[in-house]
């Protein structure tokens, strides 16, 4: 979970990058183009990593008031639909 957040997290800081490059106004179309093609890249990863640890505490927060964590499994997320 730790390395988890430790990517998350520098995925985050090259997305701010990527956001503020654009901002300036600096980079040719080309470059803007393929900053803008990494930044989506790196935004779905967060969004993925994101909507895990949402499933996560979803978990956590079904088990009868005990604080457990279970794996979780795209299985468990179809049998509770």
């Amino acid at each position: 979970m730790a390395k988890d957040k430790q990517l998350f997290e520098e995925d985050m800081r090259k997305l701010q990058k990527i956001v503020e490059e654009l901002a300036s106004g600096k980079l040719t179309l080309g470059e803007s183009l393929k900053k803008y093609e990494e930044g989506i890249k790196l935004a779905q990863g967060c969004s993925a990593t994101l909507n895990e640890a949402q499933r996560k505490v979803e978990l956590l927060m079904k088990k009868d008031g005990k604080y457990s964590l279970d794996k979780f499994s795209e299985s468990q997320e179809k049998e509770e639909k």
